[in-house]
């Protein structure tokens, strides 16, 4: 009998650290999943936790993933497509890190690499090095967040890159860059589009929105507002993760969205002591 990829390499998980990532509420997430549904689509995808959960689970789940954010998209598509020599590369910043992690973390921050190989690599290198392994742009698209503390960081974590490149070639995932109102056009009945956007900020410190030089507004959750209720009048199944805030309790207040109340902690703040104790809401038109 075929060994399946999770005996060979372990479940995949996500390979990126990203604020507002799922993996600790992926129980509750699960929990509030339909019983049955057609195509999955995520158009925040970010780290990919319930993708990840819902490839592992469900066999031969089709799935159409997407985000904005090109550097995202393209590491994505680069683990699937060319998982060798990212491994390579990503060796290659292993060993020069071990040298001198100082000046070595930000000469690579200061380059812009053309190739694909050296573009993904470098990301997850960054990712995996820098404080608290917080992806964040400036207005200019530049990343510029700090060196972490780390004394001995997994540039290069193997076995879950391949683990992913493998359910990414074995699944029916199809991956794009483009903005999340696109998936009006191909979402249809019985699908279920799972939205985790940018949080509206509870609080002036609380302002997670840079994943791209483009902050997340609120003319932007507007936007997704109206967009829910299309999809809705289209028969999809819609589930969505938000912060805690006025404005996303007010958009969602009526019919027929269900809006449940979860505790959620938060994997990145610099100070340990306030990553829990958050609540954010989980809302849903079944």
């Amino acid at each position: 009998m075929k060994q399946t990829y999770r005996q060979i390499l372990g479940t995949p998980k996500p390979f990126v650290k990203w604020a507002g990532g799922k993996r600790q509420l992926i129980p509750i997430l699960n929990e509030n999943l339909p019983n049955t549904f057609g195509t999955y689509y995520e158009p925040f995808l970010g780290g990919g936790a319930l993708l990840f959960h819902i490839l592992t689970e469900r066999n031969g789940q089709k799935c159409n993933i997407s985000d904005l954010n090109s550097d995202l998209v393209l590491a994505y598509t680069t683990i699937r497509d060319r998982i060798d020599e990212l491994i390579s590369s990503l060796k290659n910043h292993e060993r020069n890190y071990q040298k001198d992690s100082k000046s070595y973390y930000y000469s690579v921050r200061d380059t812009n690499p053309r190739s694909e190989i050296e573009k993904t690599s470098r990301l997850l290198f960054l990712n995996r090095t820098c404080f608290n392994g917080l992806y964040r742009v400036n207005s200019k698209g530049k990343f510029n967040v700090p060196l972490g503390k780390y004394t001995n960081p997994n540039i290069v974590n193997e076995e879950n890159l391949r683990s992913v490149s493998d359910i990414f070639q074995s699944s029916r995932v199809s991956i794009k860059c483009r903005d999340f109102e696109a998936v009006l056009r191909d979402a249809k009945k019985g699908d279920l589009v799972y939205f985790d956007p940018p949080y509206q900020p509870v609080s002036q410190t609380a302002n997670f929105t840079s994943y791209t030089n483009k902050n997340f507004t609120l003319d932007d959750l507007s936007r997704l507002s109206e967009l829910c209720m299309k999809l809705d009048s289209k028969g999809c199944r819609v589930l969505l993760s938000n912060s805690d805030s006025k404005e996303v309790a007010d958009m969602f207040a009526k019919k027929p969205w269900k809006v449940r109340k979860i505790q959620a902690n938060r994997s990145i703040n610099s100070n340990s002591k306030k990553r829990t104790g958050h609540f954010e809401l989980l809302i849903k038109n079944y």
